[in-house]
């Protein structure tokens, strides 16, 4: 019987510091390519939906992206373990091009949400299958250090997408926002094909589960789908909310049950035997949430309560976000030196409680302390995204690298769609029920709306001095849950074998 907690070491090409850095400049042209597109839209979506109509539609640009990159993310990296990452990576940013090409021709909402969803398939293989990439050309010691400069490139497509956006949609058309992937997908192509030619498709040969491919399709998009239409106002009891959920679990069911019986699963289960597999999917799961909660949740609550404009909040996030690769630069380097993740996570899981607590307890007038606040926050979170990375691919076979890659990336992307629709249905219901009397008629969405717009600016001062006092309370109990949540981490780092990883240390 094989022994899961000492999964055996295959043989890797070896290559120069040159060829590792040209195949990673070209893995992270395609990330970003990826995750530039999660945030360029943005500030397109009014000017597109006045243009093609469908007000109706207008979220699902954004969450049918979302949902399809969280569906197709598990099943990319299998495919990656069994024809190999480059050909796969080579087809994925073929499937993102030409759904690129079909939102710029876009003629209505429902072409364009269309477009996004087989978009969003292709961006699911750009993610999952470039970091498992990383994992074939470096060891595992030396991982944490170039899965920081991943999270830098998150960070580049946070800051950068929104005002790219901006730019093409002012000064050209809205179709623009998707014209712009052309040539860096040609580019992306191009360098990750050719430096990637010497990483040989595995010599064994392995089947394919497409039966628990569409199981699993079925019942992750079912329950996305779900959990967004609670995020956008629909009650969990919904007809059709309790259709889905049921749907999602029946199927599920069956996949699992497909995953225990197939000679080469989709999602294998012996992965959820293995400890660091499991403790740290956990933890990307609630970091990630807590990062796209946090990006909600501070701009949002500057907007209502202190009347600055969408641009001046966005600029407060700069510190979290720029934080966050900080952090996963410094977890990268320190893991690659001394060889150990544990005590990185502690650290991290340690603050990020902290961070979020501060900003529970103070007034959201004072930049210098919330800015301290968001940088001991992202500090903390990048402390942990790329060790939890590396700790899942060095815990598993060599042939499981791939689907043990998708499998963390999932729980980053389940963990963000997860959190954005309990999150705003939260924030809803606090609003409408911690909302005085006088506002009392009005639903959370319209009150949230109101003190965005100033709307009730015709209501008497005392009263809307009340209101402010009410939003600023129920902002104030959502960071206190946020904070509480980000206390599993620390109990899941806590519980994190202390291994060491293989490979030499890092020079200084």
């Amino acid at each position: 019987m094989t022994d899961l907690s000492q999964p055996a070491v295959a043989e890797r090409p070896v290559f120069t510091h040159v060829q590792v850095r040209s195949i990673i400049f070209g893995v992270l042209l395609a990330i970003l390519m990826g995750a530039l597109d999660q945030t360029i839209i943005s500030v397109a979506l009014p000017v597109l939906s006045a243009e093609l109509g469908g007000f109706d539609w207008l979220a699902w640009v954004v969450s049918g992206y979302l949902v399809a990159v969280a569906v197709a993310t598990p099943i990319y990296g299998k495919l990656g373990d069994v024809y190999g990452r480059p050909r796969v990576l080579s087809a994925s940013i073929g499937i993102f091009l030409a759904a690129s090409v079909l939102c710029a021709l876009s003629t209505s909402m429902t072409m364009l949400v269309v477009a996004r969803v087989l978009q969003g398939i292709g961006g699911g293989g750009l993610i999952s299958i470039s970091q498992g990439i990383i994992a074939d050309v470096v060891s595992p010691r030396e991982r944490g250090r170039y899965q920081g400069y991943v999270s830098g490139t998150y960070a580049v497509a946070s800051v950068a997408g929104p005002l790219l956006g901006g730019v093409l949609t002012n000064y050209l058309s809205w179709r623009w926002v998707f014209w712009i992937n052309i040539p860096l997908g040609v580019l992306a192509f191009l360098v990750s094909r050719r430096a990637l030619a010497r990483l040989a498709p595995p010599k064994v040969e392995r089947r394919i589960d497409y039966t628990g491919a569409v199981l699993l399709s079925i019942g992750l998009t079912a329950l996305l789908v779900g959990i967004t239409r609670i995020g956008q106002g629909h009650a969990v009891a919904d007809a059709t909310n309790l259709s889905l959920f049921g749907a999602s679990l029946l199927v599920l069911a069956m996949f699992l049950w497909q995953q225990s019986r197939a000679p080469e699963p989709i999602l294998p289960l012996y992965l959820f035997r293995i400890p660091t597999v499991v403790l740290c999917c956990g933890i990307l799961f609630i970091a990630f949430a807590q990062v796209v909660s946090l990006s909600v949740l501070i701009p949002l609550r500057l907007q209502m309560l202190t009347g600055s404009g969408a641009s001046g909040a966005a600029l407060q996030l700069v510190p979290l976000t720029l934080s966050i690769p900080l952090g996963a630069f410094i977890g990268g380097r320190t893991m690659a030196r001394v060889g150990r993740f544990r005590p990185l996570q502690l650290m991290g899981a340690s603050v990020v409680p902290v961070g979020i607590a501060g900003l529970a307890l103070i007034d959201p007038q004072h930049a210098w302390f919330s800015a301290a606040m968001m940088v001991i926050i992202g500090t903390g979170i990048g402390l942990q995204f790329p060790t939890a990375l590396v700790a899942v691919q060095s815990a598993v076979p060599r042939r499981d690298v791939g689907v043990a890659t998708a499998t963390a990336a999932f729980s980053r992307s389940l963990g963000a769609a997860i959190s954005v629709a309990v999150l705003t249905a939260m924030l809803l219901s606090s609003l409408q029920s911690a909302a005085p009397q006088v506002a009392g008629a009005l639903s959370g969405g319209e009150l949230m709306k109101d003190l965005v717009g100033g709307a009730l600016a015709q209501i008497g001062g005392e009263d809307r001095v009340r209101l402010v006092a009410a939003a600023a309370q129920s902002f104030s109990h959502l960071f206190k849950i946020a904070a509480a949540i980000s206390l599993l981490s620390l109990f899941m780092a806590w519980r994190l074998p202390d291994t060491t990883l293989a490979g030499p240390a890092a020079q200084k």
